[in-house]
């Protein structure tokens, strides 16, 4: 434990500060860990409501390893690497047995708590091939503490498949769309339902699709009211994002798992 928690809760105990001043103060303290290669935010997890992501791209796999470790022994309730092989997977299970790998995502996930799930969030892909991003945001928002539904290739080239889900679409409290090619999809959902729409381009099309700039383009252009849109392929953003809309006016959260 840091001093300046300890001052934190030393006053606490004194009486000097209440209960909510306390906490105050806590998320205003810094409390990070040094590991050479990479600074943990330990504190973000009491600021945020989640630890922080590891974002495995372009780390060698042992960093990986090293941060999630270092992270779960820390107490986190969840742990959520992204963009990562399946032999971080294999090194992190020796100590965690929770941890599970979504191998189209590419998605590490250690939960250390059951999560108390809320709302209804569903995640609404145009085809297979977006699913490594739809399957990114579906998996995170189920560990966030979201009731999550994924809908799988209903884009607007078959316009009939997603109207079968209307009944789906219209209990959601908040949807995020994955769409690649012309990323039509968002606008199309957006003009369907009355909740929030969270629009993830996908990088898949075509040459024309330009690794998903098109869709970004298509959906920041949107005619359609309440559309959101995130960067290429950021499920994991997306989810954050919805899950905090998700828990919007539910008590004791602050829109994703609160720390103990």
């Amino acid at each position: 434990m840091t001093g300046s928690v300890r001052s934190v809760l030393e006053a606490l105990a004194r009486g000097a500060i209440d209960v909510d001043e306390g906490i105050i103060q806590l998320r205003r303290r810094l409390d990070t860990e040094d590991l050479g290669f990479a600074r943990i935010d330990h504190h973000r997890q009491l600021r945020q409501g989640l630890a922080e992501v590891v974002y495995g791209e372009g780390k060698l796999p042992e960093e990986s390893i090293a941060i999630v470790t270092h992270l779960c022994s820390r107490g986190a309730p969840v742990v959520i690497a992204t963009r990562v092989g399946p032999e971080v997977h294999a090194e992190v299970i020796r100590q965690f047995p929770s941890a599970v790998y979504h191998a189209r995502a590419r998605l590490l996930i250690v939960e250390q708590e059951p999560p108390t799930s809320v709302g209804n969030l569903v995640i609404a892909a145009a085809g297979t091939t977006d699913l490594p991003v739809a399957e990114e945001a579906y998996y995170v928002a189920r560990a966030l503490g979201n009731h999550t539904r994924l809908l799988v290739d209903v884009g607007v080239a078959g316009l009939h498949r997603l109207l079968d889900q209307m009944d789906a679409l219209t209990d959601a409290r908040v949807i995020v769309v994955v769409a690649g090619m012309e990323g039509a999809l968002a606008s199309v959902v957006g003009g369907l339902v009355d909740c929030p729409v969270l629009a993830v381009p996908s990088p898949i099309g075509y040459g024309a699709a330009f690794g998903g700039v098109t869709a970004l383009l298509a959906m920041l252009s949107s005619c359609a009211l309440g559309v959101g849109v995130l960067n290429i392929g950021n499920g994991v953003g997306a989810a954050f994002l919805a899950s905090k809309i998700n828990h919007l006016g539910e008590p004791n959260s602050g829109g994703v798992r609160t720390a103990p």
